[in-house]
């Protein structure tokens, strides 16, 4: 059996820390919870004591922040696993989790489905995500996690998707959005004969690209209503597309 991830639990609200524990308690023995902490001082000194495998942190922690306390942890330490639990869905907070390599963020109150998700992508180093990105049938989608939920985006419209630590930016030619799966996931699950690893950080949607000019090392993705985006790639990149078309 695998060791058990000695974890501890940062939370400065009383209630949402005790249904946290509670729910954690169906994931013994994987789980080992070692100590909570309801405060930034409090937890920088159980982490440099216990040096946990695993952090479930609160990203606001009585008017501090959870993601300077991770930044003061790794001059020290190696950083654990972290999974940010949190109430807020501004961007600032996710890019700061993004920034860490978090392996996700969890929003208030916690669904126990959405944790176990978290605590299995820690178990197999972020290889599987919360469930399979595919088309639906009846709209020809793809379905994307989000902070804040979920994004529908046409197959057709996306142009490629970039690395943005454990998380993914989805480029299409309507918008761009920030999901919660990682690339080595995404390359996965994506219809390999559509989307393509061009590079150690991006897939490319070989179906829109129109040019490749070899010289500026750029791929020029072409939308049907005649939108263009250029995506600058590596030599290397550029050369493994060019075998493929």
């Amino acid at each position: 059996m695998k060791q058990p991830l000695r974890t501890i639990v940062i939370e400065d609200e009383r209630l949402p820390r005790l249904s946290l524990l509670q729910k954690l308690e169906d994931f013994r023995p994987q789980i080992e919870v070692v100590d909570s902490c309801d405060s930034y001082d409090k937890a920088l000194q159980s982490i440099l004591r216990h040096k946990p495998d695993l952090l479930f942190l609160d990203i606001q922690l009585q008017g501090r922040d959870g993601v300077q306390l991770m930044e003061e942890v790794k001059k020290t330490i190696p950083l654990p696993y972290v999974i940010f639990t949190t109430a807020y869905t501004d961007r600032k907070y996710l890019m700061g989790a993004i920034k860490l390599s978090a392996v996700d963020y969890l929003l208030k109150p916690i669904d126990k489905n959405e944790l176990a998700v978290a605590i299995s992508k820690v178990f197999q180093t972020n290889e599987k995500g919360k469930e399979p990105v595919s088309p639906e049938p009846t709209t020809g989608k793809l379905s994307f996690r989000t902070v804040t939920g979920k994004v529908y985006i046409n197959s057709s419209d996306i142009a490629y998707i970039r690395a943005d630590g454990n998380y993914s930016t989805v480029v299409s030619f309507l918008t761009q959005e920030t999901i919660l799966e990682s690339l080595a996931t995404l390359e996965k699950q994506l219809d390999g004969s559509i989307f393509v690893r061009a590079d150690r950080s991006t897939i490319v949607n070989i179906k829109n690209i129109y040019k490749l000019n070899t010289k500026r090392r750029l791929c020029s993705f072409r939308s049907a209503e005649g939108v263009d985006i250029d995506l600058e790639l590596s030599k290397v990149g550029i050369n493994i597309l060019l075998e493929m078309l």
